[in-house]
């Protein structure tokens, strides 16, 4: 019998049964408090906007310190995502803060691709936390989660409209992340003004299809305050660090030569709600949405695209055991099919090689053929061309050895000339013409 048989029938024959006296179970809330306190919490919080919107400022407001970080410029070639982690404690309850802000959003001239690195970064973080649930020896309970559990959005206080960078950025990442829009430094414009730019953001929000995060009215302890608070979207804010003495108290606010914002004054901005509402009444619920809803949506997406199912195509259960080997058989087969057409490639190649050896082997025998019987040619020529100049030393000697003998023979017969004119002149002096 299959486990999901199994506790399929453990469901339907569950009964309702009565104690006889106090077991000790009711107290486990009071157990799961204890343990949630000891290892205290996490909460991430993505601030998307503009520079110069006052993200910064908002966050040290939020939650009433300082954080250390370097002001972002408008001189950024693209957008960068910058985190920082910090340890916070309230009474005896330690929770630790993850604060996201995009540097360089909105200041680039061509601005199609300036959500794509937030989209990429909060993928990232989805990848990160499945692939430490997908191991075989996990560590949840000390793994630091990083999902944006938040994002804030910063409108800039223009009093028209959302621009597109807003509607397309804000569209591409509702389904990831629970997008709370708010309208930065909302002091800038009158009151009349805010009112009509709220609902035209809201207008253009579902014009648009994109899903805000709604703050839930299905616990009866929070509903009517967030049902309350969900017609106040998108918050109006103001932030500052900067305390001022107004009447007697020291309070938040922002000096102006035509007077004083007070921040925590919920006549003045929005503030106070945004506080209560990210913070004290629905931290918990931002954490969980982000677990059950966005991240469920990424967890069967890439399973999906990994080729896991819950159902064959009859529509009956499928086990991962069934799916795993299913996908093994698969990918077998795949990687038997992709050696072959390997194989077939390699003796392909080797083929189409020996060939072009061959091919190369030929040309060279043709090739020394042709230098063989030119080298014979050149030789033939050089050998005849010798002989000719052997018959023409030839021929130079002999003529050579004739033309001394008759300039011997010659010499010999003046000789014999001389010798006899002298014997003459002997005999016949007075022969001697004077």
């Amino acid at each position: 019998m299959a486990a999901t048989d199994i506790a399929r029938q453990v469901g339907e024959g569950c009964r309702t049964v009565p104690l006889a006296g106090h077991v000790g179970f009711d107290s486990l809330p009071d157990q799961l408090v204890n343990k949630s306190v000891s290892q205290g919490f996490c909460f991430n919080i993505l601030c998307v906007g503009e520079t110069g919107l006052g993200k910064s400022t908002l966050m040290d407001t939020l939650f009433n310190t300082k954080f250390e970080g370097e002001p972002a410029t408008h001189t950024q070639p693209g957008v960068q995502l910058r985190s920082n982690t910090y340890d916070l404690q309230e009474s005896n309850v330690g929770l630790k803060l993850t604060i996201v802000s995009t540097v360089g959003f909105g200041d680039q001239i061509n601005k199609e691709d300036s959500y794509k690195p937030i989209v990429e970064f909060i993928d990232a973080q989805f990848e990160a936390y499945l692939q430490e649930e997908l191991k075989i020896r996990r560590v949840l309970h000390t793994y630091h989660d990083s999902r944006i559990h938040a994002c804030l959005y910063f409108i800039a206080p223009t009093g028209h409209s959302l621009k597109s960078l807003d509607l397309v950025t804000m569209k591409k990442l509702d389904s990831k992340v629970n997008i709370i829009p708010i309208i930065a430094k909302s002091d800038a414009i009158s009151k009349s003004e805010l009112t009509k730019f709220k609902i035209k953001i809201t207008s253009e929000l579902v014009s648009n299809g994109v899903q805000i995060y709604q703050f839930p009215t299905d616990d009866e302890s929070v509903s009517e305050i967030n049902g309350t608070m969900n017609a106040h979207l998108p918050f109006a804010v103001i932030g500052s660090t900067e305390e001022l003495k107004i009447g007697n108290k020291m309070m938040k606010a922002r000096q102006y030569p035509w007077g004083t914002v007070q921040v925590e004054n919920e006549a003045h901005c929005d503030f106070v709600k945004l506080r209560e509402m990210l913070i004290r009444v629905n931290m918990e619920d931002l954490r969980e949405q982000t677990h059950t809803r966005h991240y469920e949506l990424y967890r069967r997406c890439k399973l999906e695209e990994m080729g896991f199912k819950d159902t064959d195509p009859d529509s009956k259960p499928f086990s991962l055991q069934e799916t795993y080997e299913a996908k093994r058989n698969e990918f077998l087969g795949e990687l038997q099919k992709k050696e072959e057409e390997m194989r077939q490639m390699f003796v392909q190649r080797v083929k189409e090689k020996e060939a072009e050896l061959k091919e190369a082997e030929k040309e060279l025998h043709e090739k020394f053929d042709r230098l063989k019987k030119l080298h014979q040619d050149e030789k033939k020529k050089l050998e005849d061309k010798k002989k000719s100049l052997d018959d023409e030393v030839n021929a130079f000697k002999q003529r050579k050895t004739a033309a001394e003998l008759l300039q011997s023979q010659g010499s010999q017969a003046g000789g014999s000339q001389t010798l006899k004119r002298d014997k003459e002149k002997k005999n016949y002096p007075f022969l001697i013409l004077d």
